[in-house]
């Protein structure tokens, strides 16, 4: 018989469901605070279907969109758990919207070489992105 979707998962089960092996998911509670099974006398974990939530995304993050450990653990800070398993990721701010601000005390030397910096990494991504397949 089949366990309901709100059932609790042991980790054999929640490994299964997620395609990585039992030790990842222990590992993944070490390096990511936010991932909080239940734990039962003798340290049994059990994983509610909020669990496997969390877990899928970092999952996600990790494997198929080649986050470092790092990485997920400033997305999930900066975006909040919520906008975390929505898959939001941290847009870019729009370069218009930033013309508007005032400029941070920046003097003129330091100004141009901001600029300067801004114009290599522009060439950069440019040169990237002609060397990359167009996304589908």
């Amino acid at each position: 018989m089949a366990k309901g979707p709100e059932a609790f998962r042991s980790i054999s089960e929640a490994a299964d469901a997620l395609g990585v092996p039992q030790h990842v998911l222990r590992f993944w509670e070490t390096k990511f605070s936010f991932i909080r099974p239940m734990k039962r006398a003798g340290g049994r974990r059990f994983y509610r279907p909020q669990d496997l939530m969390v877990l899928a995304a970092v999952r996600r993050l990790l494997h198929e969109e080649g986050y470092t450990i790092k990485g997920v653990q400033k997305l999930h800070r900066e975006l909040g758990a919520k906008r975390f398993l929505d898959g939001e990721p941290a847009a870019p701010p729009d370069p218009a919207e930033l013309s508007d601000l005032p400029a941070a005390d920046l003097t003129p030397d330091a100004r141009q070489r901001l600029e300067a910096v801004l114009e290599q990494l522009e060439a950069a991504k440019a040169r990237l992105d002609g060397l990359l397949p167009p996304r589908q």
